[in-house]
Order: C-alpha cells, then sequence, then structure tokens
C-alpha cells in the first residue's frame, strides 16, 4: 500500500514537473534590429513597367530571440512599393519572432505610375520596424522616368507600327517589335534613348531606317534593365533587324548588350546601292554577332569600333557585299571564333540543301581586325560557275596563324603587327605613336576619325587618329 502511495506520489511529481516545463516563461530579448542597409535605392525605373525584386536583410544579433511587433510600409496600399517578408506579401506584418543570432530577407518591388514629366522624378517611401517600443526605418527610393512604349505580339496579330520621327525628349521602350513597314521611314534624332526587352528588336521589313546620332550625342540602344548588376550582361534583346530594306543609314549610334547588334537580310531587289551605311558607330558585347550580313545585304562602314562580340564582330554568310574602311573588327571578348567570319554560302541540314551566292564587293580598307586568339580572319567559300568572290583587303592589319599569299590580299596587307591598344578589356582602343596603327594607312574619302579628329597624311589605321 504504501509502495502504490509512493509510485502515486512520484507520477504526480514527474507530471507536475513536465506541465511546469512547458509553461516555462520565454525571455525575449530587449534589443533592436540591425539593417544591410538603410536605404533600397532602386536605379531608374520606367512608368508602369515593374522593376526588378531588391532584398535587403534585418538580423537579431543578440543572444536571445527578439519579437518585432510590425513591420509596416509606411505607403500603406497607396504606396507604389510592394514589400514580402518571409514570404508573404501585405502592407503590414506583426508579432514575428527572430531567433537569436538570425536574419530574415525583406523583398520590395516598385511599379511607378506616369509622372507626366520628361525628366526622371524620385518616388520614396519607407520601411517601418517596431521592436520594443522603438521604431526604427529603411527609406525606399526610384528614379521613375516616362517614356513612349513600343509593343508588337506577333501571334496575337498585335503591330505597333512606326514612321515619320521619333521624338528624343524621353526614352523609347520596345516590347516585342517596334516596326518600321514596306516602303516606310523611321529616323531617329540624336540624343534619342532606346530600351528594349528581352528578345526585343527594331524591325525594319521593307522600310527605310535613318538614325542621325551626333558626336557626344549619340543615339542609343540597350537593355531595359537599368540596374548597375546588367551594365555589361549581353543578350538582354536581339537587335536591329533590316529585312530587304531601302537604302539606310546609322551615324553615330553605340549599340551594347544585345545579340546581334544589326542583323542584315538579303535586300530590296530594287536597291542598287548599299543596304546600309554604318558610321562613326559603336557596337559591343553582343551575345553573337556586331554585324550580321545574311543573304545578299549590302553594308558600307567607315569608323565603326566593333568588338567583345560573343561569336563575331563581322559574320557574312551566304554572300552579300561589304565595304569596310578605317573600322576596328575585334575579338577581345570570350568568343572562341575569329572577329570577323566570311563565307558566301549556307547549308540547311534539314532540308540537305546549300545555297551559294556572290561577293561582289568585300573590301577591308585601313582596318584592324585583332583580338585575343591567334586568329582574327576566318574566310571560307565555295566557288563555281556564275559565283563572284571579289574581295579587296588593303592597309589592313590582319592577325592570324598562317599568312595568306591570295591576290585578293595585296602588297598592303599587314600580318601580326602590333595594334598595341591602350586598354582593350575596358574599350579603350586608342594607342601611342609607337602602335603599328599609326601612320600606316593610305588616304581615302574619310576625312576624320570617329572622334572627330582629322586624319592624317598619311592616316592611322583604324577608327582612332592619334593627335
Amino acid at each position: 500500500m504504501r509502495l502504490i502511495s509512493f509510485c502515486i506520489v512520484l507520477l504526480g511529481f514527474f507530471f507536475w514537473g513536465s506541465l511546469s516545463s512547458c509553461n516555462k516563461q520565454v525571455l525575449l530579448s530587449k534589443a533592436h534590429l540591425d539593417f544591410s542597409t538603410d536605404t533600397l535605392v532602386f536605379d531608374t525605373v520606367f512608368t508602369t513597367v515593374g522593376s526588378t525584386t531588391k532584398a535587403f536583410k534585418i538580423y537579431n544579433n543578440d543572444k536571445k530571440s527578439l519579437q518585432i511587433d510590425a513591420i509596416e510600409l509606411m505607403g500603406g496600399a497607396q504606396s507604389v512599393y510592394r514589400i514580402n517578408v518571409d514570404g508573404v506579401p501585405a502592407d503590414l506584418h506583426q508579432d514575428i519572432i527572430l531567433e537569436a543570432k538570425d536574419s530574415l530577407f525583406i523583398f520590395v518591388e516598385v511599379t511607378l505610375n506616369s509622372n507626366g514629366a520628361n525628366q526622371p522624378l524620385i518616388i520614396e517611401d519607407s520601411i517601418r520596424f517596431r521592436t520594443n517600443g522603438k521604431d526604427q526605418f529603411v527609406k525606399l527610393a526610384a528614379w521613375g522616368q516616362d517614356a513612349y512604349f513600343h509593343y508588337s505580339n506577333f501571334q496575337a496579330q498585335l503591330f505597333d507600327f512606326n514612321e515619320g520621327t521619333w521624338p528624343n525628349d524621353k526614352p523609347h521602350v520596345i516590347y516585342g517589335a517596334a516596326i518600321v513597314d514596306s516602303s516606310k521611314t523611321l529616323t531617329i534624332q540624336a540624343g534619342t534613348k532606346v530600351y528594349l526587352h528581352k528578345n526585343a528588336l527594331l524591325y525594319v521589313y521593307k522600310g527605310k531606317l535613318q538614325i542621325e546620332g551626333q558626336l557626344g550625342n549619340e543615339v542609343v540602344f540597350q537593355g531595359d534593365r537599368l540596374e548597375q548588376d546588367y551594365q555589361d550582361v549581353s543578350g538582354q534583346f536581339y537587335g536591329i533587324y533590316l529585312h530587304e530594306a531601302l537604302p539606310s543609314s546609322i551615324d553615330y549610334a553605340i549599340l551594347k548588350n544585345g545579340t546581334s547588334g544589326v542583323h542584315l537580310f538579303s535586300e530590296d531587289p530594287s536597291n542598287t546601292g548599299y543596304t546600309l551605311q554604318l558610321s562613326n558607330t559603336q557596337i559591343y558585347n553582343q551575345a553573337r554577332y556586331g554585324v550580321f550580313i545574311y543573304a545578299g545585304a549590302k553594308v558600307k562602314a567607315e569608323n565603326c569600333v566593333i568588338s567583345q562580340n560573343g561569336t563575331h564582330a563581322l559574320l557574312v554568310l551566304q554572300g552579300g557585299s561589304f565595304n569596310f574602311n578605317h573600322c576596328n573588327l575585334l575579338g577581345y571578348g570570350a568568343s572562341t571564333n575569329p572577329a570577323v567570319g566570311i563565307s558566301n554560302y549556307f547549308t540547311n541540314y534539314q532540308l540537305e540543301e546549300t545555297y551559294v551566292s556572290s561577293i561582289e564587293e568585300g573590301v577591308l580598307k585601313n582596318c584592324v581586325l585583332d583580338g585575343n586568339l591567334k586568329t582574327e580572319l576566318a574566310i571560307d567559300t565555295i566557288q563555281m560557275t556564275g559565283v563572284v568572290l571579289n574581295f579587296d583587303f588593303s592597309y589592313t592589319l590582319i592577325k592570324s596563324e598562317k599568312v595568306y599569299t591570295d591576290s585578293f590580299y595585296g602588297a598592303q596587307v599587314f600580318w601580326n603587327k602590333a595594334s598595341a591598344f591602350n586598354n582593350p578589356s575596358e574599350r579603350n582602343f586608342t594607342f601611342a605613336n609607337n602602335s603599328f596603327l599609326s601612320n600606316n594607312g593610305i588616304t581615302s574619302s574619310v576625312f576624320n576619325d570617329i572622334l572627330g579628329n582629322g586624319r592624317g597624311n598619311p592616316p592611322d589605321i583604324g577608327a582612332y587618329e592619334i593627335q
């Protein structure tokens, strides 16, 4: 009997102990939060277009758990910002326990309303964190820019047709495509900024494009992601596509971070001149090609710098014509292909057919073909009856493991000489007077360089004339 009573008492003791343990008081920290930043800044965001998602971290650096009484977006439901805490989107979050020595991500997005102004405006808000009766704030700031929007969806039969002159008081943002239709002409004025969304393009279909940039007031084409992380990311959009275009021109433009800077497919049969005259233009960091001439298009280029592209600076495929004078056709990127690739044929392996065309004009004069590879020129052609291959390379520096002796190279092709650019990795392709490029060109109709400097007699090779 005593033994049973003892056991009952012992069991009661353990039961009481377990209840006591369950009701043990949790001691919370009296400290406050620490933050990875006190201000979250969004680079320029186009109005009506959502931003990328940004994040910052909050920290509990104390040895005890910390209760966050409230995390509140001060602008509430009317704010242009949106916050997400631990996977939960809401303007107000309450009673969150942040464990000792732990952290938590706060995610923020913003969509700005049209502000009716040509100049960017800064839009601000803040997030309040209340712990232990103390308020702490992280500021939010975004630059908002109104823009002209162009949107085409080919599958849905929605087309944005363009002609006349684009105003340059606000940026132009392209989704899908901005189209220049047959027989129409689009003029883009100096200083215009064009931003293209993923895979977007400026599509000229049997029409005419005139880009009229100026020195120091260039027309710029780039992706629409303006965050610092995207400043050197290639492949953000497609590029400029000329489909059987009427005679077009691009002067003083900068095309960066696309897929194919300028892609030319064939040309209008009635056009006896060049499909495109390209001058004083920089094309760089394209995922594939700087200039792609395909199936008979014709390009004349002067004072152009085409560099650091994923496949080729210049690709000629299935024929066409090209006349490049005082141009830098360069590698210096991650490509394992030569800077210049030229072929007068294309094989469609699905159809098991090969298409061969002529290269009626293939001129490289006062140009430099250089880069990180041992060979920066590749020519692959098929010769057959009725096919013309009319090359003329002169006063041009070419980097190549093999020195070719074909007659079209001429006596004034300079093999494997030192261009000695000042800083190719930073796209500084100027050079000192001891460079082989200095004074080894031949006088032509190009009287100034890409920077407006007068050409010497004899001139320097390439797009720059060193003063």
